[in-house]
């Protein structure tokens, strides 16, 4: 066993890695860890973590190792934002604790799996730190791309890139560690084209697979500028379904945390100064991170429409690759039959648009209107 088990499909950048646990003179004290999402960055990051620290290097069982791995290691600081972006407030605390000595480890570890979405300011804030590192102390930034990071920072991490991993290797990972049947296993990482976290999900999930499939078929009925507005309705609507089942026990538990942390009545039709502005605090944070949850969610949706496009240019092309879809083989073929080779590539640039205005703060349903009409224009 060990702690590099879960990166599947990665054997270079756990050559890279295992080297500097291994080697002082391959170590660094900032890395810079990126790949495409579900590609296993933050396993990385972790498994890192948790190699500086075993006394053998990353053998997976030990006390380092496992509280390393679920996050709870004294010594190994993970930040994980749910908001939109990470505040300089919260990069500041970083450098302080940054500054310490490990208390139980070799290395202090301080994690930031969304270093994208670091403000200017926050970089900044995280800049001397980089310049003067604390004996010690590793940091290890995850972003997609090397160029979502902010040059500054960028230029002061040594990069490893994943790669986005072999369907079957994730297959394989989620027969071994979830015990997933294997027909299920391999349909899930097909269509979640190797996104590990997704590929688990839809292989646990109903609901999921039920939502992808409403997806895939909206391509054969998007007809006309109702059947457009409709289908850009829908999407918006899985993600207010999504975002809701997941995020609606999650605020009710963080409230009622926090009146009893300050001793609030939860009952009381009205509460004390102090304790609203907590509680406007809170909801503003889950609302933020709501908004946050409910992009991710369209863009996950937008990807997979994307590939039904893709797989049908392959189809109509005649090329020997494997589909995305092919459990929806009826869907890619009546879009081949349907489009040009040039309509499907306008498709795709729409779906890319629709996707790029989201990110910029176009309101959604604007967005997903204007692609869905684009899709029905390009219809012979």
């Amino acid at each position: 066993m060990s702690v590099w088990d879960d990166l599947v499909g990665q054997n270079q950048t756990v050559t890279t890695l295992d080297r500097a646990v291994r080697d002082p003179a391959s170590m660094t004290h900032a890395w810079l860890l990126t790949g495409p999402p579900g590609s296993g960055r933050s396993t990385a990051a972790r498994a890192f973590a948790a190699a500086l620290n075993c006394p053998d290097h990353g053998c997976g069982t030990c006390r380092e190792c496992t509280t390393s791995l679920d996050g709870t290691h004294a010594d190994v600081t993970v930040v994980a934002t749910e908001g939109l972006s990470i505040r300089v407030e919260d990069a500041r605390e970083l450098v302080v604790e940054a500054a310490h000595r490990p208390s139980v480890g070799r290395y202090r570890v301080v994690i930031v799996e969304d270093a994208d979405r670091l403000t200017e300011r926050a970089a900044d804030a995280l800049l001397k730190a980089l310049e003067e590192p604390s004996e010690r102390t590793v940091w290890v930034l995850c972003a997609p791309s090397h160029e979502d990071v902010i040059v500054t920072i960028r230029s002061r991490s040594r990069h490893v890139r994943l790669r986005t991993p072999p369907a079957k290797a994730v297959a394989d990972l989620l027969v071994r560690r979830d015990g997933v049947d294997p027909a299920m296993a391999m349909y899930a990482a097909r269509a979640a084209q190797s996104h590990i976290g997704l590929a688990r999900r839809l292989a646990r999930d109903d609901d999921a697979r039920r939502r992808r499939r409403e997806v895939v078929q909206m391509t054969g009925r998007i007809r006309s500028v109702p059947d457009a507005i409709g289908a850009a309705a829908d999407l918006a609507a899985i993600a207010t379904e999504e975002s809701g089942a997941s995020s609606s026990e999650r605020d009710a538990a963080e409230r009622a945390r926090l009146l009893e942390t300050l001793g609030a009545d939860a009952g009381a039709r009205t509460q004390p100064p102090h304790v609203r502005a907590q509680i406007a605090t809170l909801e503003k944070e889950q609302k933020t991170r709501a908004t946050r949850f409910a992009r991710d969610v369209v863009d996950r949706a937008l990807i997979d429409l994307l590939s039904v496009y893709r797989d049908a240019l392959v189809v109509r092309f005649g090329a020997r690759v494997e589909l995305v879809n092919e459990d929806a083989r009826a869907e890619v073929d009546a879009l081949a039959r349907a489009m040009s080779a040039d309509d499907l590539l306008a498709a795709m640039t729409a779906i890319g648009t629709a996707r790029t205005r989201i990110e910029a703060n176009v309101p959604l349903l604007l967005a997903l209107e204007a692609m869905a009409v684009s899709l029905r224009l390009q219809r012979r």
